[in-house]
């Protein structure tokens, strides 16, 4: 047997022990939460020492920045595949689309949903690894706002005196090619966003409101208005 083939069959046997841990710590997430997530309880779980999932994860914070970025990652390609399904659509079709699949996904993935988009883990800060993954469906947004500008279908929403500054300075940081109208009005949508699905996923629409999907669908359509899509 070559180098080769036993590096690959460790490489295999490696990924799989990963995987496994990871989905035991995804169990353990919808029932117990992420700031009771422990390798201790994971490692029993799976028969394992902990000092042999230490090899894995040295940390819960490690497991936890894995489970992170899984989940960005996961809500992303939702996102990226509901918008390449209407590619050649108008802005406005596209933004409803991939507000629809963050909706969708997190319907499916409630617990990971809480992971990355609700209560901060106590002594749990998110390193910038995470960024690129947590960044996904922003820049299908931000493509979507560019889109509609070269397109001439979009009206630049006005800024406050008081507001302009930052807004030239989040527009520097994030798309500089478009006007600090457009970025700041995108950046309170994208919150809006989450907070449309965060409210329907954590119960807060209890009684409030009960044809949840045209809803959505009416108020993610409301917020690419106010980005300024037409």
């Amino acid at each position: 047997m070559s180098s080769n083939t036993v590096r690959g069959a460790r490489a295999r046997a490696r990924a799989e022990v990963t995987e496994a841990i990871k989905e035991e710590a995804r169990t353990q997430l919808a029932s117990e939460g992420a700031a009771k997530l422990s390798l201790r309880a994971v490692a029993r779980e799976l028969g394992m020492v902990s000092s042999a999932l230490y090899r894995y994860f040295p940390s819960r914070d490690d497991l936890l920045t894995a489970l992170i970025i899984d989940a960005y990652d996961s809500l992303g390609e939702s996102a990226e595949a509901a918008h390449t399904a209407v590619a050649g659509a108008a802005p406005l079709e596209r933004w409803v689309a991939v507000g629809e699949a963050v909706r969708a996904w997190a319907l499916a993935h409630p617990h990971e949903y809480a992971l990355i988009y609700g209560s901060p883990v106590p002594g749990y800060s998110a390193p910038r690894t995470t960024v690129p993954s947590a960044a996904r469906v922003g820049h299908l947004l931000i493509g979507i706002v560019r889109d509609a500008r070269r397109d001439d279908r979009l009206d630049v929403p006005l800024l406050t005196d008081d507001l302009a500054p930052e807004a030239v300075r989040m527009a520097a940081d994030l798309a500089p090619d478009l006007p600090p109208g457009a970025v700041t009005a995108l950046v309170a949508a994208w919150a809006q966003l989450y907070g449309l699905v965060g409210f329907e996923l954590f119960g807060q629409f209890h009684r409030v409101v009960e044809e949840r999907e045209p809803f959505f669908r009416y108020a993610v359509t409301r917020l690419a208005r106010e980005v300024g899509l037409r």
